[in-house]
Order: structure tokens, then sequence, then C-alpha cells
């Protein structure tokens, strides 16, 4: 049997539309999906993103704007959507967890988790940060008291009777789990902080939310007067679709892509949920920083939101994908800035793949000389370091590919075919050039591919065709 490969983002809250700081983990793992779709055919990767639309934030912000929930979610599910299609995320599923097979499936597993004995009913009496939907210790505070991720919003002290999941039952399955490697957490450095956090000792976590306070939510299988906890709902939408359509057994490898402020939630809760509900846990997790803007962490109060959108129509949709993927929040966080993204832009794209692309094409097209035609390789990422593919190091990958396009450039101009008479010889340095050419349009196939469709028109049959301009310059 062929592999499989199921391969998810996080799915993003729906009290308002994603920005920037959201686009960098959906493009990251789009690159994976496409490479991979490369090496194992369409049928056998399956890529899944959406919306979490259930929790506090979502009924409050509908209550702001006077509308139902229904209504508040589902329009910001559809420039969410707009956004992410913006920067050509090749997803199989756009999945909302108001979706009728996800609820059915959050209600079955409910289920499971209670007849395995991992539920019962308490008082939970502490602190609650609605931003992040969790529930918080004094020590994960400030010393303001306020959440490092949500410093503007007040938090919350809880007094309720909730459903707890037996979460610290599990903490030596999670030990040998993730020290064992059978779940594989990268970076290094978030698989030490999550055995960190193991050793500091697990406490059993609420998993559902009164209605009188919550009630937009999934009302529990076991008690009509409380709805299942936002994130216990929202991580089960992978299953929903893993599931379905036959990406959630032991002949699959699921790789999750997440940020670090939601890195416990799928390294250390979900697995245990699965591990009670008798489900498979993921292979894979990936967990990567946060962008931020001049300086600034992307914030609404700080009026420095920049949606994916109007990037994509300043600098093109590929730029776009470029600029994040080598400069994003790959491990720790990142800065970028526009001034930055220009300079970037003019540098790397216009001066360095677009015009040694177009340099080649002039000579190759006034040349008249009949090329051998070409076709992509299977592994488009044949010559890159394994390592650095293992690691999910496209930064590290941009690098190798731009590396060998300055080598190209030195080569063009070491040779300067245009001032060559010997025909055989100047077919024999273009030949080599081409075929230059047409290897760097493979290795950005998955990174850039309107790019590369732009490419392989112009050099992969036997006459090399003028290209379009691929990166018109900008001023700064």
């Amino acid at each position: 049997m062929s592999k499989k490969i199921f391969i998810t983002t996080a799915i993003d809250y729906t009290n308002d539309v994603i920005h920037i700081g959201h686009a960098y983990e959906k493009i990251l793992a789009d690159v994976f999906a496409r490479f991979q779709r490369n090496l194992l055919g369409n049928d056998n990767i399956h890529y899944t993103t959406g919306t979490d639309e259930h929790g506090t934030t979502s009924q409050k912000a509908a209550e702001k704007n006077n509308v139902s929930c229904m209504d508040l979610v589902t329009k910001i599910y559809k420039e969410d959507k707009e956004q992410i299609d913006s920067l050509n995320i090749s997803y199989d599923r756009f999945i909302r967890t108001t979706d009728e097979d996800h609820k059915k499936q959050a209600l079955d597993f409910f289920k499971k988790v209670f007849d395995n004995g991992d539920i019962y009913k308490a008082k939970y009496e502490g602190y609650y940060c609605e931003g992040c939907e969790a529930h918080k210790t004094l020590s994960e505070l400030n010393e303001k008291g306020q959440c490092p991720n949500h410093p503007t919003r007040e938090i919350q002290k809880l007094d309720e009777e909730n459903y707890f999941f037996r979460w610290s039952k599990y903490t030596r399955f999670l030990k040998d789990l993730i020290i064992g490697n059978t779940l594989v957490v990268l970076p290094e450095g978030k698989r030490k902080e999550m055995v960190a956090f193991l050793d500091n000792g697990l406490k059993d976590i609420t998993v559902s939310r009164p209605k009188y306070k919550v009630s937009w939510g999934i009302t529990t299988p076991i008690d009509e007067n409380q709805v299942i906890y936002v994130w216990f709902d929202a991580l089960i939408n992978y299953l929903t679709e893993g599931i379905e359509k036959g990406f959630w057994d032991k002949d699959t490898e699921i790789i999750h892509f997440v940020g670090k402020d939601i890195a416990r939630w799928h390294a250390l809760l979900w697995p245990a949920m699965l591990k009670s509900a008798g489900y498979k846990v993921p292979d894979l997790i990936y967990i990567h920083g946060f962008i931020n803007l001049n300086g600034q962490k992307i914030s609404k109060s700080l009026g420095n939101v920049i949606r994916p959108t109007e990037l994509v129509s300043q600098f093109g949709v590929d730029a776009v994908r470029y600029y994040l993927l080598k400069y994003g929040p790959i491990v720790e966080d990142s800065d970028i800035s526009l001034d930055n993204f220009i300079s970037i832009y003019n540098g790397e794209l216009a001066n360095g793949l677009g015009n040694t692309v177009s340099r080649i094409a002039k000579l190759a097209s006034i040349s008249e000389f009949d090329f051998a035609e070409y076709s992509d390789p299977q592994n488009v990422w044949e010559k890159i370091n394994k390592k650095d593919i293992d690691e999910f190091r496209i930064d590290k990958i941009l690098s190798q590919i731009w590396k060998n396009l300055s080598e190209l450039d030195h080569h063009i101009n070491e040779h300067q075919p245009w001032g060559i008479k010997d025909q055989e010889k100047l077919k024999d340095i273009l030949s080599y050039e081409v075929h230059e050419v047409r290897k760097i349009a493979s290795a950005i196939k998955p990174i850039m591919p309107d790019i590369y469709v732009k490419i392989s028109k112009a050099f992969f049959s036997g006459k090399i065709q003028v290209s379009d301009i691929l990166f018109p310059r900008i001023s700064g």
C-alpha cells in the first residue's frame, strides 16, 4: 500500500478575520503538501485547514455586532477563506466546527471518552483568558495578572461546575510518547518544553462550560445544560476529516502544523484525548513562532493588522509566500516590515530570480537552438539536504536554491554567451544554463507555484520562449 500523509493546520477563531500572522503556518503546510503530492500522488495526500467557530470569543463578537452567532461565524468563515485562498493554499477541505459531520464526530468522541471513565463532574475555581479560550494558573499570568498573549483582555475569575477530563492519568503515556519520539515534536527546543511541562505534573482539565455562561457550542451528550469546551471540540476537527476520508489509520502519517501558543493543546492534550477514545495519535507536530510587524505584536488594538490580501495585491502571491517562508518564524519569532519586504523583493526576486531567468530566456530564444525537452523529477528537492526537508526548514531550502541561482548568474557573467561566435560552444553553454533554470523551477514548484508555471511554459519545451517579467521592480 502507498504511504499516505494527512496534513493539518490549526483552525482559526471566528471572532475576527485572520491577518498576515496566521498566513505563515498555512503556507508552510501547503509547501509540504505540494512537495509530497509530487512524490506520492494527489490521492495519498490530504490537507485541511478551517475555522474554529464555537465558544465565548465568537459569542461575544456576535453580541457586540448585534447579529446571531451563526451569521457572525459564517461571515468570518467566508472572509477567512478569501484570505487563505489569496495565498494559493491547496487545502483539500476548509472545515468548520459548525459543520454537521464535525458536530456528530465531536459528540461521538466525547461519549467515547466518558464511557472510558475519563470524564467526571467537578467544580472549577480559577482564572480564564477569553482570548486563549483557556483556563490559566497564576504562574501562567504576568506580574500584572495578565495573559502574556492577550494583555489587553481582563482575566476572568471563574467559579462553576463543569465536566473534567482525567488528563493527569495520561502523564506517563505522554512522556513515553514524546521522549521515545513515537510522537515527534519539532523543533527540538519545543519538544524539551513539552517534556518539562510534563515533569511539573498535569492537572485534570475542564471539557465543558455551563450553558448559562456559554450558549454557543455543542451540547454535551451526557448533560443538556453543558456545552463541549471549545478546545475539546476544536481539536476533534482533525479526526472528523481524517476518519471520513480514510486518513486516520496505521498507514497514514499524521502531521499537525501549529503555533507556539497552542503547542500544549496539540502535543499533550490531544494525544491523551485520542488515547482515551481509542484512536491513533499523531506522528509529528511542528511548532512555529510568531510574526511581529515592525518590532510589535500584530494586534487590532495596536492598529497594525495587515491582511494577506493586502500584501498579495501589492507584491503578488508568490513573493508573499517567498518572503514569509524565507524570513518567517520557522523556529523563533520573526520580525517583518514593508520596507524590508520591498528590499528583499527587489534584491532577491526582481534582480535575483527574475533577472537571471529573463537573461537566459532572451539569449536562448535569440539563438533559435533546439534544446532537449524537460519534465520535473518526482522528487523536486532531490539535491536538497534531507535533514532540512525532514525538519521543514523551507528557509534553508530557499537559501540553497538561491545559492544555485547565484552560481548560475556568475556562470553567465563569466562565460558571456552574448559574445560567443562559435555556435557549438554557445549551445553547450546555453544548454547548461537552460538546464539550471529548469532545475531551479522544479525546486521552487511547491514554494512558488505560479512562478513555476511561468518559467516552465518558457523553458520546458525544446524551443525557449522569452518569459514574462516575473517580478516587476517596486519603488520604495
